[in-house]
């Protein structure tokens, strides 16, 4: 399971994936598909990439759509065995094609 996995299914499924790095920081991949690390204050002297390699713990927030009239469902927490699964589960490659 690759950082790119996790941000396509973030966008697919509209979540907010987290996960607690081995340094302490918290890393958030947005439903836009974007890493963040909000406690960053400079350029890391890390790999993200790597550093996914040893996480075994997530935590899946779904995100609020327009109609506030309904809450979230509630976060839950995930092992790396099960949203790698999800990962799988998701479009065939064919359909990541570029148009011409």
């Amino acid at each position: 399971m690759k950082l790119a996995d996790l941000r396509k299914l973030s966008i697919r499924k509209n979540l907010k994936i987290r996960f607690q790095l081995p340094n302490g920081m918290e890393c958030v991949i947005t439903e836009h598909g974007v890493a963040q690390i909000p406690a960053l204050r400079r350029a890391p002297d890390f790999n993200l990439e790597q550093e996914l390699g040893a996480i075994s713990d997530f935590v899946l927030e779904p995100v609020a759509g327009r109609d506030q009239k309904q809450p979230a469902p509630a976060a839950r927490a995930v092992r790396r065995e099960e949203l790698a699964s999800m990962v799988s589960a998701g479009p065939a490659a064919s359909a990541d094609h570029e148009e011409e």
